[in-house]
């Protein structure tokens, strides 16, 4: 069904063992998954209804008082079915398309001070969010030794996002002081 890395495989993923709604799903996207999968709220809610027709995932509306119902999903057999035959397919790493980096090839055609500038403006954004991946660290992962199989995996992709923030850190000081010489 699915020959490459999907959005529906990071919601199979994510769903695991737990029901959610779809607006708790993309919470859980936005604060746990940000660092190898984003998606908005509309990708997540259209993928959900994908998955669904596939039965992968099946859903439970929970009545609510002075709310509407809100609709629970959660993973079926088959969908767990899915998620092993994607996992023991090899994986290849994916194709970088950043826009930043080809701002830095055209930057000649502007003042060097305006690709300056946005690398700073990167580099906050990335030091922010190594930050932000550093204290959910601590607060989840205090004690790496008495994690579980489970909380060890979900350590390994929060370290990867710090690694991989720390080295747009790294980039951004590096270019930042190289196009640097160019103003002198």
């Amino acid at each position: 069904m699915f020959n490459e890395m999907a959005l529906a495989h990071t919601i199979l993923a994510t769903l695991g063992d737990e029901s959610y709604s779809g607006y708790d799903l993309w919470k859980k996207f936005s604060q746990s998954t940000k660092c190898y999968w984003q998606a908005s709220q509309q990708q997540i809610y259209r993928e959900l209804g994908k998955l669904e027709k596939q039965g992968a995932i099946a859903s439970e509306v929970i009545p609510q008082e002075g709310r509407p119902d809100k609709k629970i999903y959660r993973i079926t057999e088959q969908g767990i079915a899915i998620l092993k035959d994607w996992l023991v397919e090899p994986s290849e790493p994916m194709a970088i398309r950043e826009e930043l980096l080809v701002k830095v090839i055209a930057a000649k055609l502007l003042p060097n001070s305006v690709i300056l500038q946005e690398i700073k403006r990167r580099s906050q954004i990335h030091s922010q969010q190594v930050s932000a991946y550093k204290q959910i660290l601590q607060e989840k992962f205090p004690d790496v030794d008495k994690l579980s199989y489970e909380q060890k995996c979900s350590y390994l992709t929060l370290r990867c996002g710090i690694r991989y923030e720390s080295t747009w850190v790294d980039w951004c000081n590096e270019a930042i002081e190289l196009l640097s010489e160019e103003e002198k």
